[in-house]
């Protein structure tokens, strides 16, 4: 199979660029480097330095110029996960986040129908989710989508986009299916160490807490310790990066011309801010210090997936359930490279 991977530079992307190469498919990345680590690619063509991997500069908004990318290089897939991702960024520019999100899978849209390929993955987000009263959590595909920050809005109508696409392609007699993977915390790197976690800047808890433990920040911020959860910390499903692109392989296999699918990905249950810290400090035995701040703004107490839905469509199970085998995964990356990909 060949299979264009969007933002494929990414933490996320260029582990499913790793999946695909190392079960034999054929990959195109696609990435503007924006936020991509050109590290990332690097380290994937040393692995498989043959013409199974290709790489294109490319913004995935523009689509005369994807359509140039897939006359160069056909695909028969694409799992697309080139977008934007930080909610305090898009509050402060929303027009960014509907012109990456959701004009660029337009435009994605637009250049698969003109090369024939009818087959997507969409990377989504909880976020579409907004904040659910405790009664809905787990949190299931029924939920009803009230995003409650322009990140989530864009991924929610990029969503509704590609069910759009899916009725005209019907209407038009040509094949078109997608499918669509809510996810909420994703974390730790590449089990055998090949690829880590090192977005810039950083905002995710297991990666800082590690650079904290390295001395490299002074203490992590706890934001409140009055929520009502065991300890008084957030609450979050954490699923491990390898166990997610295991959905998104398995959701691509499912695809039939005319189908559009939605599924949730999780564990089924969460860790707390605290209990992350506590799964760092065991695991690097290292001092992780902390100090306490206010509240952020929309940040529920709890949040975690109920995902039986695509254990029982997909047969998908997570193989990492542990905090701490997930933690560690993170940290033999990160202790071999202390800056990162740099």
């Amino acid at each position: 199979m060949r299979v264009m991977v969007t933002g494929g530079a990414g933490y996320i992307g260029s582990h499913a660029a790793l999946r695909l190469l190392s079960e034999g498919a054929e990959v195109l990345v696609v990435d503007n480097l924006s936020r991509g680590r050109p590290e990332a690619l690097a380290q994937l063509a040393l692995l498989r330095p043959s013409q199974a991997f290709r790489t294109e500069h490319c913004d995935v908004t523009d689509a005369r110029a994807l359509s140039a990318v897939l006359e160069r290089h056909p695909v028969d897939a694409v799992l697309h996960f080139a977008g934007k991702a930080y909610v305090g960024e898009s509050v402060d520019d929303p027009a960014a986040y509907a012109w990456n999100n959701l004009a660029g899978t337009a435009a994605l849209l637009q250049a698969m129908a003109a090369a024939g390929v009818w087959r997507m993955v969409f990377s989504s987000t909880c976020a579409t989710y907004g904040e659910p009263p405790l009664a809905l959590i787990p949190i299931s595909e029924e939920c009803p989508q009230r995003p409650v920050n322009p990140y989530g809005r864009s991924k929610l109508a990029a969503e509704e986009l590609l069910e759009d696409e899916r009725i005209a392609a019907g209407r038009a007699g040509r094949p078109f299916a997608y499918a669509i993977l809510r996810y909420f915390n994703v974390a730790g790197c590449d089990r055998q160490g090949r690829l880590g976690e090192d977005h810039r800047p950083e905002t995710h808890l297991v990666p800082i807490a590690l650079e904290v433990a390295l001395r490299q920040r002074p203490a992590l911020s706890i934001h409140g310790v009055d929520y009502p959860t065991q300890d008084g910390t957030c609450v979050r499903d954490y699923v491990h990066v390898d166990d997610l692109i295991d959905a998104h392989l398995l959701a691509l296999e499912s695809l039939t011309p005319g189908t559009g699918r939605k599924w949730n990905v999780g564990l089924g249950h969460g860790a707390s801010v605290m209990e992350v810290i506590q799964s760092v400090r065991r695991v690097t035995g290292r001092e992780v210090p902390t100090v306490v701040g206010p509240r952020r703004e929309g940040d529920p107490p709890i949040l975690f997936a109920d995902a039986a839905r695509i254990r029982r469509e997909l047969g998908w199970s997570p193989r990492v359930t542990e905090l701490d085998e997930i933690v560690s995964s993170a940290w033999r990356w990160r202790e071999r490279h202390p800056r990162g990909y740099a």
